[in-house]
């Protein structure tokens, strides 16, 4: 997939997989590679800012299988970004959707 396209749907689908469940870092990275091809070097200073940012809460949970994980939760402001987010991606896919229909006629 072209790297500018998954730059601008990566943090949509980010915060769309934590409004399902709070997940840990590692845990995205796998749920969000089922969506787009990404490694832990990118989706870790996402979660970084979009917390910054105050989209996430974080909270610390034991693990069986080693230290405590760092989960994220979408907070209030989370959800209505997400939700500006998802306004934002349908207008533009619908406007360059019919764009490309309009250039197929024409052909």
């Amino acid at each position: 997939m072209n790297a500018q396209f998954k730059k601008g749907v990566l943090e949509l689908i980010v915060l769309e997989s934590v409004r399902q469940r709070d997940m840990y870092g590692y845990e995205l990275v796998v749920e969000v590679s089922k969506v787009v091809d990404v490694n832990e070097g990118t989706i870790y200073p996402l979660l970084k800012r979009l917390t910054n940012e105050h989209y996430f809460e974080t909270y610390l949970r034991e693990s069986t299988e080693g230290p405590p994980r760092k989960y994220y939760h979408l907070t209030a402001a989370g959800v209505l970004y997400r939700d500006e987010l998802e306004q934002e991606w349908r207008v533009l896919s619908e406007k360059v959707s019919g764009f490309l229909d309009f250039c197929k006629k024409g052909s």
